[in-house]
């Protein structure tokens, strides 16, 4: 009985000194804290009351969301998983966590809090989101996808789930399941214009050519977005009005915007309209587009991995294979050293130095090149 009593007085106790410490947080303060966003302040001012050691959960959550929106992530993590100690289940608590760890990286810490949730309430569209946002590597797709489907399952209104989800469809080459997914997005919110261009290159791949050219002119109206143009062009192609198709594809090479699908839709209406000049124009402009400009960089280090094996044979076509897509001022001067060196043919080797020193190598990066360059031209052609 006796220890009951003490018992009974030290709770007593700590329940008045609780009070008192609560009845020293100047509210007011506080509230112009959060109201002037002086959240590093406001956790400061609380934790300088309260100190180290709380254990009460409303006082770490709060303590935790200042901590939070100052962006001080450390802290605020200490103070949420003190307050997920004690309410494991607490939503707002699960949430915070699983937010602060995907902020600090930690993708595997914010799974497992955000998987907590989807055990207490599985049909939570915001954790369905988050999570499908945590699989960005294409071997996760399948996971991404199901988080995507269930999020739309929920609310099959939301614009970024559903652009989402429509992508996702797409790389499948689901496009029937893209298509619908985005036409339900957008009976919904018909003034999301983002929605509609995620659906031109869907509707484009279902042949839906009218539909595309329709609401393409319209969102060209409010500016000129390259994927729309691309789009609309080549729905304009598909219904053979390939004019019109050129001119939207011109507008995007004005702008520097085409690329390889550009120019050969570019050259494909000019050989439809037996312009054979200008398609074969555009046709070479695809083959420049489509090879990278590193090409012959790549050829000349593979000779010479070739050439340091002793493969000479597979050095030589190398080399000489990097010179069909960029005569480089390097492709010719390891040719000449290959010729010089390794196959022991001074002719071949003049003739390449000859042509290194007439591709204009840089005066101040290749010096010791150039240098050794002339000095073997006047020897080789002492020993002609």
């Amino acid at each position: 009985m006796k220890n009951l009593f003490i018992l009974l007085a030290l709770s007593i106790l700590t329940f008045t000194s609780y009070a008192q410490v609560t009845e020293t947080v100047d509210k007011e303060k506080l509230f112009d804290l959060y109201q002037s966003q002086r959240y590093a302040d406001a956790a400061q001012y609380l934790k300088g009351i309260y100190g180290e050691n709380v254990n009460d959960f409303k006082i770490l959550s709060q303590m935790g969301y200042c901590f939070l929106m100052a962006g001080n992530h450390v802290e605020a993590e200490k103070l949420y998983t003190k307050a997920y100690a004690l309410q494991p289940q607490n939503l707002s608590i699960l949430f915070s966590l699983g937010n602060i760890n995907t902020k600090r990286g930690n993708t595997e810490k914010a799974r497992l809090y955000y998987g907590e949730i989807v055990k207490i309430d599985s049909n939570n569209f915001n954790v369905y989101k988050l999570l499908a946002n945590l699989y960005q590597s294409p071997k996760d797709d399948s996971l991404k996808l199901n988080y995507l489907l269930k999020a739309n399952f929920i609310n099959p209104l939301e614009g970024d789930v559903a652009a989402d989800l429509a992508e996702l469809h797409s790389s499948f080459q689901q496009y029937e399941k893209a298509y619908r997914v985005l036409d339900i997005a957008i009976k919904g919110d018909g003034d999301n214009l983002v929605l509609q261009r995620a659906k031109l290159p869907i509707a484009n791949q279902l042949k839906k050519y009218g539909e595309v050219i329709a609401s393409g002119e319209k969102l060209l109206k409010d500016g000129a977005d390259a994927g729309v143009i691309k789009d609309v062009a080549k729905a304009y192609y598909y219904t053979k009005k390939y004019p019109k198709a050129i001119a939207l594809f011109k507008e995007l090479e004005a702008a520097a915007m085409e690329n390889e699908a550009t120019l050969y839709y570019t050259s494909l209406s000019y050989r439809a309209l037996k312009d054979y000049n200008r398609s074969a124009l555009y046709t070479k402009k695809t083959i420049d587009e489509a090879i990278s400009p590193n090409t012959s960089s790549y050829y000349a280090l593979l000779g010479l991995v070739y050439e340091e094996n002793n493969q000479l044979a597979l050095a030589s076509a190398a080399y000489k294979k990097g010179l069909q897509f960029k005569a480089t001022p390097t492709l010719y001067y390891r040719l000449a050293v290959f010729y010089d060196t390794s196959l022991k043919q001074g002719k071949n080797a003049l003739k390449y130095y000859n042509l290194y020193l007439k591709s204009r190598p840089s005066l101040a990066d290749d010096k010791e090149e150039i240098r050794f360059s002339k000095g073997r031209i006047a020897q080789l052609n002492l020993t002609d």
